[in-house]
Order: C-alpha cells, then sequence, then structure tokens
C-alpha cells in the first residue's frame, strides 16, 4: 500500500504554488522562507516596492449559501490572521478538472470573506495565472 499526504494537505500546497505562480505572472517578486512563518508567502509589490505577508486559503463554494465564495481566514487556533501574521490574503478557487481562479484582497482582520461568483471580480482582485511578459520586458529596457 502507498501512503500519501492527506487531500487537505494537498490541496493546500496546491493552492500556494499557484498563487505563486498568479503573483509571478503579474510582477510581483516572490520570497522563500528558511524558516516557518505566520505567513505563507512573502512577495514584492510590483508598483510600490513594498514587502507584504501573505496568507493564502482555498476557496469554497458555498451551495448551501446560493453558491457563495468564502474564504475562511482563521488561523489554527480559531481567530483572524491580525497584521503581523498578513498584510494580504490571496484565495485560490480550484474547481475539479478547470484551471484554478486566484483572487487577492487587503486582510481586514475577518474570519471569513464571502462574496457571490458574479461578484467575487469586483470585490476582490482576480490575478491572472497568463504570465505578463511585458512587466518584465520593461523593467529590463
Amino acid at each position: 500500500m502507498i501512503y500519501t499526504a492527506h487531500i487537505s494537505e494537498v490541496v493546500g500546497k496546491y493552492s500556494e504554488l499557484v498563487a505563486q505562480i498568479a503573483l509571478l505572472a503579474n510582477g510581483w517578486r516572490v520570497h522563500e522562507s528558511k524558516t516557518a512563518e505566520a505567513y505563507d508567502i512573502l512577495a514584492t509589490d510590483p508598483v510600490s516596492g513594498e514587502f507584504a505577508k501573505i496568507q493564502v486559503k482555498t476557496i469554497r463554494q458555498r451551495m448551501d449559501r446560493g453558491g457563495d465564495l468564502v474564504v475562511y481566514a482563521k488561523k489554527g487556533n480559531g481567530t483572524a490572521y491580525d497584521r503581523a501574521d498578513a498584510d494580504l490574503i490571496i484565495g485560490v478557487w480550484v474547481i475539479e478538472g478547470e484551471a484554478p481562479r486566484v483572487f487577492i484582497f487587503e486582510n481586514r482582520l475577518c474570519g471569513e470573506y464571502w462574496a457571490s461568483e458574479a461578484r467575487a471580480s469586483e470585490r476582490w482582485i482576480e490575478l491572472p495565472l497568463a504570465l505578463n511578459r511585458s512587466i518584465y520586458e520593461q523593467e529590463s529596457a
């Protein structure tokens, strides 16, 4: 018998990697920590040049709530992430058999963030996964 990681661990790691791809595709510089941190990703904002601590969460679609999308942004102890933990939240919506969608928004110190599918792109910033080469070509010119 082959033992593998629990599905929630696999989906969580998948979401983190997809978030990193989305950040890189949109001009962010992603940094790697050699130690465990409260945040999942440390990245440099391509516009401001400032560092941002980012917590990555997998978006769940609540069919019992009309199909609304929810990001549960709580630590293991059940409390919301504070500013020391994360400046930004990235929600990754993983739909079976489809390309994931990535949304980024400010950590407003809430334990849950909700949006309908139709309003998600209005309330949150959607980061495309397609590489925007022009961002990097402008820097090197």
